[in-house]
């Protein structure tokens, strides 16, 4: 690998920290230039999962004022990610890679459309349930549902899970966007680690290191500036940023596979 092409992954990373702690669709810039080097695909998916991990510890600390009453909320969806992480990573081993392509899109769209009507959503809760604060169970257990379904996204490929993520938060919970924003990164980071574990543990002769310390330097700092400005972001400005990046990396699956 050339200094140029060593360059090129840290910037990527850098990007793919920020966007992932402000959206989380990170991958999608990191993936295409790891693959632009000549890296195997599997060996990049999975050495950038690990690298990205760095980028969300320092996201996910730079949300820690938004997340504070969260605990409660943490604790019953950080099992849900877990096990969905452990699935989505064993299955990116055992599966051809064709095999989740199909509802990658799919997941992507509803993602957005959760974004862009979560507001409405959330009205229509609270007018039903008059504590409005009070998750209500059916949607607890959906959320749970959704956020395990997410996480074995996550630990399959990960492009726009932040997306999908928030999209189910803002739909089902009552919480601000942005403390939304920062329950996604404490999730997308528990999807990460755990994903790269079980890689690390089950495929070690996937993993370029060079490459996962090369990301990883980037996406700290990365994190470190998406927390540090995304935290300023109006709620519906930062809605409208989820919503552009979501809609580019529906684009690219769909057109440009």
């Amino acid at each position: 690998m050339s200094w140029v092409e060593m360059g090129a992954v840290v910037l990527a990373g850098v990007w793919a920290g920020a966007i992932n702690t402000l959206v989380g669709s990170g991958t999608l810039v990191t993936f295409p230039v790891l693959l632009a080097i000549g890296t195997p695909a599997v060996t990049a998916n999975v050495s950038n999962s690990i690298g990205l991990v760095a980028g969300g510890v320092s996201g996910t600390i730079g949300y820690l004022p938004e997340l504070k009453g969260m605990g409660r909320r943490v604790l019953q969806l950080v099992p849900m990610s877990v096990l969905g992480a452990i699935t989505g990573a064993l299955l990116l081993l055992w599966l051809p890679p064709e095999a989740f392509e199909a509802i990658v899109p799919v997941l992507i769209g509803i993602g957005i459309l959760l974004v862009i009507f979560g507001p409405r959503l959330q009205a229509w809760s609270k007018a039903r349930h008059e504590d409005g604060g009070r998750m209500p169970t059916s949607h607890l257990v959906a959320l749970m549902a959704g956020v395990l379904v997410a996480g074995v996204y996550g630990g399959y490929f990960g492009a726009a899970q932040g997306v999908i993520l928030i999209g189910l938060l803002s739909a089902l919970s009552t919480e601000p966007l942005q403390a939304l924003n920062g329950l996604k990164n404490v999730l997308g980071l528990f999807v990460n680690a755990v994903g790269s574990l079980v890689f690390i543990v089950t495929a070690p002769e996937l993993i370029d290191w060079r490459i996962a310390l090369l990301v990883a330097v980037g996406a700290i700092t990365g994190g470190v500036l998406g927390a540090r400005y995304g935290r300023r972001l109006p709620a519906n400005v930062l809605r409208a940023v989820i919503v552009v990046v979501g809609l580019a990396g529906l684009v690219k699956f769909v057109f440009f596979p």
